[in-house]
């Protein structure tokens, strides 16, 4: 029998990727350079290209992972176990964290990559199109769940409220940069739930 040709891996991958994804958010796309990407990594020119392939793919790599966190934490928030506007307000003060002093100023990898990328780049905006799209789903979902509960204001019509609810948050995110208090975001949140809730 022949043994496998080269040597094992000897670091982490998913450890590698959320170095990377943090050098991406930090600087964006087309601002962080390789060497970026070697130092936060910890891995040599050829270790790097033979894990991942090129810049693009460790990019996408990333931003998988983001948007696997995010989905993961909206499963978390939206349980169907849960009361739907419990859900619905939990997923809205996350973004209110999200959103505040030092989180704020970063801003959110998503939002930077679609203003970015996603207009030039068919891979990144398929990923952010759909990432979009799920996020949409899930507040529907939310706020039918809430409709059928007879919790939703008269005349409001959960897949509107829903897309209405994402452009808010992406334009909070984009607010953010700009750090607003906590509580003028909580405050701009809560203004708007009340429009769709009893």
């Amino acid at each position: 029998m022949h043994s496998p040709r080269g040597r094992p891996r000897g670091f982490d991958i998913e450890a590698a990727v959320e170095r990377a994804m943090d050098v991406f958010w930090s600087r964006g796309y087309h601002g962080t350079a390789l060497p970026d990407l070697l130092r936060a990594t910890k891995l040599s020119r050829g270790s790097l290209y033979a894990a991942f392939g090129d810049k693009h793919s460790l990019f996408l790599r990333a931003l998988d992972r983001y948007i696997a966190d995010a989905l993961a934490r909206m499963e978390f928030e939206f349980d169907p176990r849960k009361d739907p506007i419990d859900g619905l307000k939990a997923y809205l003060a996350g973004y209110v964290e999200r959103t505040s002093g030092g989180n704020g100023r970063r801003g959110c990898l998503l939002v930077a990559t679609a203003m970015e990328l996603a207009g030039q780049d068919a891979e990144v905006g398929r990923r952010v199109a759909g990432y979009f799209k799920a996020m949409e789903g899930r507040v529907a979902n939310a706020l039918s769940r809430a409709k059928a509960a007879g919790q939703l204001a008269d005349g409001v019509e959960p897949s509107s409220a829903a897309r209405i609810l994402i452009c808010f948050l992406w334009g909070l995110r984009v607010v953010a940069k700009t750090a607003p208090t906590r509580n003028t975001s909580q405050a701009t949140v809560d203004a708007l739930l009340d429009r769709f809730i009893r």
